[in-house]
């Protein structure tokens, strides 16, 4: 019962903290005030976690010891001067230069902790020209905060995950390109499994896949010292708020020097990546000029991604940073596994000649907040032959020449008019079927892979090349079986019949009033 009562709390704190920073409305738009909001967020957790290290220096008798930097961060805790703290910022909010006060605060924080070189918003305060009133209440509401009362629980990670969420859904279109439905996360995760080895996302918005990454090694007991974190961000913001979500919860990254484009300024040319988990942006147009990355390395054996739609540039450029056993598991708009413009089909056959399909799934529409269309998640391998030490230790079997799909359309719950959601039972169908169909159960085992018509197939390359190479799920599942009810065929025509004479007799009753008063207006036969 006491565990219900906390959740319920902190229901009620995130929404008293959403309702607060709405009230920055008016003066400064939501796609800014998120920003404001996060960062104090942030301020408010590294004080907190701060504050409790130097009282553990000074408990230990190591009160020496409290103002050096090192001596906090040999334990993964930024160190902040006496200015940057929350206490100070609390404590001169009310006054008219607290965005100045905190802008130096995140200035000297970044300064002082190389770890946050160009994660912190830069003068981000002042410029806004903040209400000073509605932004004191917006401190005042984060200083009861209690960001470590429960580390089981990460009441931060929730409250950046809820913030995040509450900013894409309402932002529409813009605000989701920095946030990937949770459950759509989780699945490319469960899906992909990455224990051991360095995962990449070549445009990591606010940092989600590498979170539910951590989140998995967690859930299944492994260690999070055995992988490491590669990422890339266009957006300057966007990157700051990946960094900052990847520092609240200690997960060390390397995200680039500065914000930049993966396909211009790719700031890890020589990565060889095992995992890889991305949701690129839909059908991006005009990404290069006609004369632009013309002859990259990136598309070697391949023809040049058209110049209107980034679709398959994002595909190659994934291709190109996998590892000699790495997997990737991605999201696309469904227009990717079919198109034929432009080259792109061209390009589709030679991926799947490549055997490098791995899974295709169909999902359902309404689970993004940017996009109402319906996306699908392709996941490519290059250990389809499961001959690397990690296959073998999961006992993956030999899928050369195979490609599992799955239709899932018909998956997800609504949360409301607009979104869907994929539950927990939807994702352990999902990836149940593929880790089945991935591993060398016998057909006589409870768990093994078998076909199920309108959901799931294992296809072979003579059947893709007989669809065109069209990677459509439907165009392998079939259609599902129609259960039978068990009531004879005479029986339902008996009651169709019935059905249909009332329904005619009705009709006849219905036209006979409609002429009658058509009469009474003068309009008879």
């Amino acid at each position: 019962m006491a565990k219900k009562a906390i959740k319920k709390n902190e229901t009620s704190f995130e929404e008293t903290l959403w309702d607060t920073a709405n009230k920055l409305r008016g003066s400064v738009e939501s796609s800014e005030y998120k920003h404001i909001v996060l960062s104090l967020i942030f301020l408010k957790f590294i004080s907190d976690t701060f504050e409790q290290h130097k009282q553990a220096l000074i408990d230990a008798g190591q009160e020496k010891y409290v103002d050096l930097v090192q001596a906090y961060a040999k334990d993964n805790v930024f160190y902040l001067p006496e200015t940057s703290r929350w206490a100070f910022i609390q404590q001169h909010g009310k006054q008219e230069d607290i965005a100045l006060k905190i802008d130096t605060a995140l200035s000297t924080i970044e300064t002082t902790n190389k770890a946050l070189k160009g994660a912190l918003p830069d003068n981000y305060f002042s410029r806004l020209g903040l209400d000073a009133s509605k932004l004191s209440a917006l401190i005042d509401v984060i200083h009861n905060i209690d960001t470590l009362a429960n580390p089981e629980e990460d009441t931060v990670g929730r409250v950046y995950e809820y913030f995040l969420g509450k900013f894409a859904a309402n932002e529409g279109k813009n605000g989701g390109e920095f946030y990937t439905p949770k459950c759509v996360v989780n699945l490319i995760a469960e899906m992909i499994e990455p224990y051991l080895g360095k995962i990449y996302d070549p445009c990591c918005g606010s940092g989600g896949m590498f979170v539910q990454s951590i989140q998995f090694i967690k859930s299944h007991h492994g260690n999070r010292k055995d992988i490491s974190i590669y990422g890339q961000e266009k957006t300057s913001t966007t990157y700051k708020l990946a960094k900052m979500n990847l520092a609240i919860r200690g997960i060390a990254s390397n995200l680039g020097e500065v914000a930049g484009d993966s396909f211009f300024k790719d700031q890890h040319p020589h990565l060889k990546a095992d995992f890889i988990m991305a949701n690129p942006p839909f059908n991006l147009k005009a990404w290069r000029a006609d004369n632009e990355l013309v002859n990259d390395a990136r598309w070697a054996g391949y023809e040049t991604p058209p110049t209107g739609n980034a679709n398959y540039a994002w595909i190659l450029h994934m291709i190109s940073k996998l590892s000699e056993h790495g997997t990737a598991g991605f999201v696309l708009a469904n227009g990717s596994m079919s198109t034929a413009t432009s080259g792109e089909g061209k390009i589709r056959q030679q991926i799947i000649e490549n055997d490098l399909i791995d899974c295709m799934i169909a999902l359902p529409g309404q689970l993004f907040y940017t996009t109402q269309i319906p996306v699908c998640l392709w996941f490519i391998s290059r250990d389809k032959q499961a001959i690397s030490p990690a296959s073998k230790k999961r006992g993956f079997r030999n899928r050369q020449g195979e490609t599992l799909f799955m239709d899932a359309r018909n998956l997800g719950t609504m949360l409301d008019r607009t979104h869907k959601e994929l539950t927990s039972d939807d994702l352990n169908t999902i990836t149940h079927t593929y880790h089945a169909w991935r591993s060398q159960a016998e057909k006589s085992t409870l768990d093994a892979y078998e076909d199920q018509a309108g959901f799931c197939k294992s296809a072979i390359l003579a059947e893709i090349k007989g669809n065109d190479y069209v990677l459509t799920p439907g165009r392998y599942v079939g259609a599902a079986p129609i259960e039978d009810d068990g009531i004879p065929f005479e029986t339902k025509m008996t009651e169709l019949s019935q059905t249909l004479y009332a329904q005619m007799k009705d009709a006849d009753t219905l036209d006979a009033v409609i002429r009658k008063n058509l009469a009474v207006l003068g309009y008879g036969e």
